[in-house]
């Protein structure tokens, strides 16, 4: 039986007894008046506890989903940063490929032989591949660009020793900067950062002039923050903001400088 029925059973007990016994006493003398009021005041006090201890109940289960809920909304932000992270250097790298290789497209003035690349794709013209050259027949910009071809086309493994045989070969083209540059890259696509990071720091240590100067110190900083070397990484890409401001490279690099720091 709760509280309230209890209280009313009590009530009709002692009114019964009130009927049966007479009003002969006064109100505040009667013993049975006196019971009651003080059974009155017993019943109300168990219903505030338990009223109070409800409401504990429910503020403690509240207090429990809050929590969950923070910490659900915590997991799925975390989430979402990882793979909004991953799809954005996974978008640069390609967009930035891109970008680089018309910018050499049109800077060099190197254009695909007539019926498509030499060497990609289909025979070797001047037969055999003895030299290791994509076009063992033809000259440093043909081999270039057969290589850049490749490249181009996502054939990373062939551009790479396409690129290395370039530059055995042609030690002295005008075209050697870049092509150090791009084999660089071969590796960078690939995730590649340890092997990225040689190739481009080559670029810096034998074409202290070239035009891909900028582009190749932006690149070791990126492989040195994806290699986790932060410290490296910002000092590499603060010298590119401040070596050739106003550029793209150097709007990169800010950009990346800014996602460190963050």
């Amino acid at each position: 039986m709760n509280a309230p029925t209890l209280h009313r059973a009590l009530l009709a007990a002692v009114a019964s007894a009130l009927l049966v016994a007479g009003c002969t006493t006064p109100p505040e003398e009667d013993p049975v008046l006196i019971k009651l009021d003080e059974l009155d005041r017993r019943v109300g006090s168990i219903e505030r506890v338990m009223r109070n201890e409800s409401l504990l109940q429910l503020a403690g289960e509240l207090e429990a989903l809050r929590n969950e809920v923070r910490e659900m909304r915590g997991y799925i932000e975390a989430l979402q940063y990882e793979s909004e992270s991953a799809s954005t250097r996974q978008r640069d790298q390609y967009l930035d490929l891109d970008q680089r290789l018309q910018s050499l497209e049109r800077g060099t003035g190197v254009l695909p032989a007539p019926g498509g690349s030499p060497g990609v794709g289909g025979p070797v013209p001047g037969g055999g591949a003895a030299t290791g050259l994509v076009v063992p027949g033809g000259d440093d910009r043909a081999n270039y660009q057969a290589a850049l071809e490749l490249l181009k086309q996502g054939r990373y493994a062939q551009a790479d020793a396409a690129f290395q045989s370039f530059l055995a070969t042609y030690p002295q083209s005008e075209l050697a900067d870049n092509a150090q540059y791009w084999l660089g890259e071969t590796h960078y696509v690939n995730r590649q950062f340890e092997k990225a990071l040689a190739a481009f720091q080559l670029v810096l240590e034998r074409y202290p002039d070239s035009r891909k100067l900028p582009d190749a110190m932006l690149k070791v900083g990126f492989c040195q923050h994806e290699l986790k070397r932060l410290d490296e990484a910002q000092a590499t890409l603060q010298q590119v903001v401040e070596r050739f401001p106003d550029t793209t490279a150097a709007r990169l690099a800010q950009q990346r400088l800014e996602r460190i720091r963050a």
